[in-house]
């Protein structure tokens, strides 16, 4: 049970870093149809697009990728608690 709770809190750290990435990403003139944009694209807008239709944008700044961030590192937090 411990081994099935770390690997899944591993893969949500995944998803963090991979929204960290697409975040500090977009802040530079790369091609959006690339395959590394569209890998990262593909892997963390199920949870960002969600988050973008109920948290609004401040100003040009979106901030529902360091929601995101925010929850996925205390939901994995709260897993690897649980399991020891």
């Amino acid at each position: 049970m411990a081994v099935f709770v770390s690997i899944v809190a591993y893969l949500i750290q995944f998803l963090g870093f991979a929204i960290f990435a697409r975040s500090i990403l977009s802040w530079f003139p790369i091609d959006k149809n690339g395959p590394i944009f569209q890998g990262l694209a593909a892997i963390t807008d199920p949870i960002l697009e969600p988050l973008r239709r109920v948290i609004p944008p401040i100003g040009m700044i979106d901030i529902s990728p360091m929601v995101a961030m925010l929850a996925l590192f205390f939901l994995a937090n709260v897993l690897t608690s649980l399991a020891f």
